[in-house]
């Protein structure tokens, strides 16, 4: 059920099979439901592994709040006959089927996707793995920041070693199952499409290894072409500068972002107030700012500690230069660019953020969060 009253959404009449927990499954199958699928998702009796990660919104998960809006619960203990049944009865009526059991899963509760498809041609379906569905690690367990290890995100971010013991973070967001999910959410809308003018399902094999390893792109050919090796930098470009964070006289920090010459300019012009600095012989190109990092950021240092952020960010807007505040999760949570949405979590009317797509001014977004087999008795009658 969406917040659109009569307004017709685009996913209506399409069954979505969601045996999926965690975060990049659930994230693919959320999408769909906003834009108004059916989604019935598959629970162990004990309930997707996030139900209980936390217990920060008022009993209930974050994690599972945010990616389950939407979706009818049905608990199917499919080691039993007859909840066997139900699955398979389910799958018969269904448009795509998104799974990320263990490899082979399917297969040996007699469910072989592709035989799935042979019989059902227009069937759509997606897996969901680690690795992906083969090569030599396709069997190894894969959770977001092992990928993020894997892939080199992890070396690439954090500050230089010698800095902080080994340098090295995490990106503070789940950012591999987000990507995988992303990554299969597409390829689903590809499908459907090609499935309306072919008449013909496909089977989509997506990984968190392969989805992030796409967003490694940049580094990796630098590497394979010019063997560029980059270096953790911190919060700052590892090849254009001035584009990197500058603490204020009131403590506060702001990030500067100088793309081209033009800006540079400007920069020095209105924000730095030393024209000459702009052609000097050590900072007239990036590649020389780039070779000349350390002084050039001692001498923003010094001009911006003069300064208040908000007194900085005047002379940015005069400028036309771009900048971010550093925001913690406090000045995020209050940021006057956030939209909010209301939805019903089991324990109750909660608001979070809207989704990141507008259509025509407005969010599709359903509303409700099931609790655990919250459909399970109709579900089954349904598809008995």
């Amino acid at each position: 059920m969406t917040n659109h009253g009569n307004q017709q959404l685009p996913m209506e009449g399409i069954r979505i099979l969601d045996a999926t927990h965690i975060i990049a499954g659930p994230f693919c199958a959320m999408i769909l439901a906003d834009m108004g699928a059916e989604v019935i998702k598959i629970e162990r009796p004990e309930g997707d592994f996030a139900r209980n990660y936390d217990t920060f919104v008022n009993g209930d998960s974050a994690y599972f709040v945010w990616l389950n809006r939407g979706k009818e619960s049905i608990v199917l203990n499919l080691k039993e006959k007859s909840d066997l049944k139900v699955l398979k009865n389910i799958i018969k009526k269904t448009d795509i089927l998104i799974q990320n059991l263990a490899p082979g899963a399917f297969d040996r509760l007699g469910l072989k996707l592709e035989d799935l498809r042979e019989e059902f041609p227009k069937l759509i379906t997606c897996s969901i793995t680690g690795f992906g569905e083969k090569g030599p690690y396709m069997k190894q367990k894969a959770y977001d920041m092992l990928i993020q290890a894997e892939t080199g995100l992890t070396d690439l971010t954090g500050v230089p070693e010698n800095e902080i013991e080994k340098g090295r973070a995490r990106v503070g967001v789940s950012v591999c199952d987000i990507s995988a999910g992303m990554t299969a959410l597409n390829a689903v809308l590809q499908a459907l499409i090609g499935r309306s003018k072919t008449g013909k399902g496909r089977h989509i094999s997506v990984s968190l290894f392969s989805s992030l390893s796409d967003w490694m792109n940049v580094p990796y050919l630098q590497y394979a072409y010019s063997k560029k090796e980059p270096k953790r930098c911190g919060i700052r470009h590892p090849t254009i500068t001035p584009y990197a964070s500058f603490q204020c006289g009131d403590k506060l920090e702001i990030l500067i972002g100088i793309q081209n010459e033009r800006e540079w300019v400007n920069f020095c012009k209105y924000v730095l107030e030393n024209e000459k600095l702009a052609s000097d012989k050590l900072f007239s190109s990036n590649s020389l700012r780039v070779k000349n990092t350390k002084m050039l950021e001692k001498i923003i240092n010094e001009k911006f500690e003069k300064n208040t952020r908000d007194e900085v960010i005047k002379k940015c807007d005069r400028g036309g230069i771009a900048y971010g505040r550093i925001s913690n999760i406090e000045q995020f949570s209050s940021h006057p660019q956030n939209q909010f949405i209301a939805i019903n979590a089991p324990s109750g009317e909660i608001k979070m953020v809207a989704p990141g797509a507008e259509h025509d001014g407005k969010h599709f977004f359903a509303k409700n969060v099931p609790r655990l087999n919250e459909n399970g008795d109709s579900i089954r009658k349904e598809f008995k």
